[in-house]
């Protein structure tokens, strides 16, 4: 299948030299930023604010794929949007009304996207398929990188693959979570469009060389 983007995740950097890594991933064939906004209440973690994404954005030469591990995510959509996000992600399990959400998420002029825990079913999703941009398949339990992939989202990729050509949508579909070499070839082949890819690259001796070997696999 190929075709695959690769948005390394700035949760993994080195927070004393956030700008070289930024600098870095701009540099390489890296296609988007992936930022994780957690609030110590929807996990059991807190990554960063607003004005780390200020200082991300301002720097960052690609798309921003904002990904909110938060509640009441509605409160923060037009703050993020004013901050530059491409891609506004919430979480399935965050939101009551998501239908609500997504649009005004779309109404700030953002992308939106909508990410699953592990144990949620794609199946959920099926009656707003048409209104997400972006579904955000969790492969790893939220909150903390360098995780171990869960094998099961293989079967959770060839499901909402089948639901988004079923409804004819262009939904993109992204996994976050335990991404490496071995597995980043069949999660594309399998129907992924977008790997989000943290310890994997910034642990990495030469993340630039791991990068473009990534992006080989899945182009």
């Amino acid at each position: 299948m190929g075709k695959g983007l690769l948005a390394p995740s700035l949760l993994a950097a080195d927070f004393a030299n956030l700008g070289r890594d930024v600098d870095m991933v701009n540099q390489s064939e890296a296609d988007w930023f992936h930022l994780d906004i957690m609030d110590g209440v929807f996990v059991p973690n807190i990554s960063f604010g607003m004005p780390v994404v200020k200082a991300i954005a301002q720097k960052a030469n690609k798309t921003l794929d904002v990904h909110l591990m938060i509640v009441n995510p509605d409160r923060y959509i037009q703050t993020f949007a004013d901050l530059g996000a491409n891609y506004l992600t919430v979480h399935y399990e965050a939101c009551t009304h998501l239908h609500r959400t997504l649009q005004a998420i779309k109404a700030a002029g953002m992308k939106a996207g909508v990410a699953l825990n592990p144990h949620t079913s794609v199946h959920l999703l099926e009656d707003t398929i048409a209104d997400i941009d972006l579904v955000c398949l969790m492969s790893v339990n939220p909150g903390f990188g360098g995780q171990s992939f869960i094998e099961n989202t293989y079967a959770k990729v060839a499901a909402l693959r089948e639901i988004i050509e079923k409804k004819g949508t262009q939904t993109l579909i992204e996994i976050d979570g335990g991404v490496q070499a071995h597995n980043a070839k069949k999660l594309v082949d399998t129907g992924a469009d977008v790997l989000v890819a943290g310890s994997f690259v910034f642990n990495s001796d030469q993340p630039i060389e791991t990068i473009k070997d990534l992006k080989a696999q899945i182009a």
